[in-house]
């Protein structure tokens, strides 16, 4: 009570200091630096990373790019390169011109080399920089090349994707919070019992996803994904904590003629509850953060810490701003929407035994499809994109025009004899789906001697230590073919130069998928592991954390199922997240219950009578939460137009929902099937003997 007291005394300082917090916190989400590429959260000691990292400090070149220009004479597309040339960060551009004078003919190329640049109304270059795939100044030279080259050219590769991907989020972000925002409130507006207090709890809530995303700055940097979703998150899960205080405080409201005094009391009970209930939802989040594919642990430390800073907000700034608008709230005061749910709960407990069918019959083709969903994943990052963005025309036109689907880079130690390297590359040339082999065996061929070739192109294919080479491939990035594909172009290289590496971005994603289906495993059991031990620690229970688990798995099969029966494919990153936060953020409903089923039994209630108190009294908090999470995503779902967004949002609105209907369908007739064993094994409830005693003679 000493700290509750402290909350109401210093009211003001805590208002006015929650408010000073608000200009470091503003600079500070301004000053933090997003991450669009997924690639940088590969574990550094993958060969394709390493493979990255040597073509940075060994050649000076990070991010490659095709660039395609269409209806072009041959002496503009020399102006057009020279201009290119002209841009910070580009380090080098080939094309014909960089072999040959124009005044050549092209003929004198080998054929291959040629058809590879060229098609009746198409030619094409390559470029490097000599920055990161997704460094800022990457994504403005990219930008600078779109406004020079015009509508007859297409830039493709990872950092146009980045671009197009970044710039699509600053225009959709602060729409997304206005969406949840208002569809929150609205959800608020109809289940509270007051029409002001959604536009305090939103207030308060606020501040603290400020606070939040201020922090973030000491992090350096934070994914796209995790900027876009975390304020979305922490507004849909601490609202709980808010709604909790509030009817916490207008039952004392009754008790004590003091407001302060009715405050204090209810800080205390809130802070009590809601820590008990925010662990769950916070081993959720840090669940991930065990995953090797590190954006899990970017998206887990910012959220678990947005649920601990929206308990902190919420028996602090909340308490302090109800006190000061005590008066417009008490006269703004209606009835709920929420009807009395003790019909509905007589109807429930009447008919468990259906719905313990219905559960069991329900859960094997759940199962079933949200292992099939598992499988079913992608992870090409193009595919987020809407199909009118500039990156997905450039690639369509790549592999429509060129036959281009993914380039590959080989790095081989420059030691290794021409002889061999040819030999290599003509047994690489035979793997299926390999389109052509640059190299400067490929340039020099037979008819242009090394020593004719200007120093600047010798230096873009060779260094002191390595010799680059362009695979083109006709395979998409991230498909079954491709990946099959770069095992077998492993073998080979190895035959020839064990320390060869190959890299790029198809490459990199064969890699992301080894490491997040071993993540998926090791998340999914971390966060189970750790739910169960926090509710067997609150409820003091052995078999309850099992029922309570089942219940909301249940949901997350029922959830993650769904996409395979309507032919959905997800981004590979929602399974993972999904499966830990629906798991987190949802099990609170459960615990709710089961707490006053339990207090209900130890008070001599029978099992019947317990379950039916139990849930005719938790529907409403239920119903409000999750409503509350399903309204804070659902409109971001229909709103995005980035899939992975837009997919995650919408899985997490549907899973608010499922879990909501398995907690108040299912766990009631769990209980009732298995009070016995409850009783039996909870170690408050091992004196309940005499209620089965009444009950049997009843």
């Amino acid at each position: 009570m000493r700290f509750s007291k402290a909350v109401v005394k210093y009211r003001i300082p805590i208002l006015i200091l929650a408010f000073l917090l608000m200009i470091p916190s503003c600079l500070g989400m301004i000053n933090t630096r997003i991450n669009y590429d997924m690639l940088d959260y590969l574990p550094d000691d993958m060969d394709t990373v390493i493979g990255q990292n040597e073509l940075m400090d060994d050649f000076g070149k990070g991010a490659f790019s095709f660039i395609i220009v269409e209806d072009m004479p041959n002496k503009d597309v020399a102006k057009l390169k020279e201009k290119i040339e002209q841009v910070d960060h580009v380090e080098t551009v080939i094309w014909y011109d960089s072999l040959l004078d124009l005044s050549i003919p092209m003929e004198l190329l080998p054929d291959s080399v040629l058809k590879e640049f060229n098609t009746e109304n198409s030619t094409m270059m390559a470029v490097f920089f000599d920055s990161a795939t997704s460094a800022d100044i990457t994504m403005d030279a990219i930008r600078q090349i779109r406004s020079i080259c015009g509508k007859q050219c297409y830039v493709s590769g990872m950092s146009a994707l980045v671009t197009d991907l970044k710039d699509l989020c600053e225009e959709e972000e602060p729409i997304y919070v206005g969406i949840a925002v208002a569809l929150a409130c609205i959800a608020m507006l109809l289940l509270l019992d007051n029409w002001v207090v959604p536009f305090i709890f939103l207030l308060s809530i606020g501040m603290m996803i400020l606070v939040n995303m201020g922090t973030n700055y000491f992090m350096g940097e934070i994914s796209y994904i995790t900027k876009a979703l975390s304020a979305v998150l922490q507004l849909a899960v601490t609202m709980d904590y808010s709604i909790f205080l509030w009817h916490s405080y207008c039952e004392q409201r009754e008790k004590f003629d003091d407001r302060n005094e009715a405050m204090a009391v209810a800080i205390s009970m809130t802070l009590t509850s809601v820590l008990g209930s925010s662990i769950t939802t916070v081993a959720g989040f840090i669940a991930l953060c065990f995953m090797t594919f590190t954006m899990g642990m970017d998206l887990g430390i910012v959220m678990a810490k947005g649920v601990l800073l929206g308990v902190l907000g919420c028996v602090t700034v909340l308490p302090a701003l109800i006190l000061l608008l005590d008066k417009p709230l008490q006269k703004t005061k209606h009835k709920p929407l929420i009807p009395n749910m003790t019909k509905f709960s007589n109807g429930v407990v009447r008919s468990f035994v259906v719905l313990l069918i219905v559960f069991a019959i329900v859960l094997v083709p759940a199962y079933m499809g949200y292992s099939a969903t598992n499988n079913e994943v992608y992870y090409d990052m193009g595919q987020c994109l809407p199909k009118d963005m500039e990156y997905v025309i450039a690639n369509d036109k790549l592999v429509d025009e060129f036959d281009i689907a993914s380039t590959h880079m080989l790095l081989v130690d420059r030691t290794v004899p021409a002889p061999q390297v040819r030999k290599m590359i003509a047994e690489m040339e035979q793997v299926d789906g390999i389109k052509y082999i640059l190299s400067m065996e490929s340039i020099v061929g037979c008819r242009i001697p090394e020593e004719f070739l200007p120093e600047s192109v010798v230096e873009v294919m060779k260094s002191d230590k390595w010799e680059l080479m362009l695979i083109n491939s006709n395979y998409k990035v991230a498909s079954d073919e491709v990946n099959q594909q770069i095992g077998t172009l492993n073998d080979i290289l190895k035959k020839y130069d064990e320390g060869g590496m190959l890299i790029g971005e198809a490459p990199c994603m064969r890699d992301m998928i080894k490491t997040t289906a071993r993540d998926f495993k090791v998340v999914n059991a971390v966060s189970i592991i750790a739910i169960f031990i926090i509710i067997a620690f609150v409820e003091k229970s052995f078999t309850l954390p099992f029922i309570l688990i089942t219940v909301i798995e249940s949901a997350i099969f029922v959830n993650l199922g769904l996409p395979h029966y309507l032919g959905q494919s997800l981004p590979f990153i929602a399974p993972i997240c999904i499966s830990t936060i629906q798991l987190g953020a949802t099990v609170d409903y459960a615990i709710l219950m089961t707490t006053r089923y339990k207090v209900e039994r130890i008070q001599g209630l029978n099992k019947r009578d317990a379950v039916r108190t139990a849930l005719s009294t938790s529907i409403p908090s239920i119903i409000v939460s999750g409503m509350g999470l399903f309204a804070a995503t659902f409109g971001v779902a229909l709103y995005s137009n980035i899939d992975i967004i837009r997919s995650m949002c919408m899985l997490m609105a549907r899973g608010a929902v499922v879990s909501m209907i398995s907690v108040i369908l299912i766990l009631p007739a769990l209980l009732l099937l298995c009070d016995r064993i409850i009783c039996a094994t909870t170690f408050d409830m091992k004196q309940i003997r005499h209620c089965k005693n009444k009950e049997v003679n009843a």
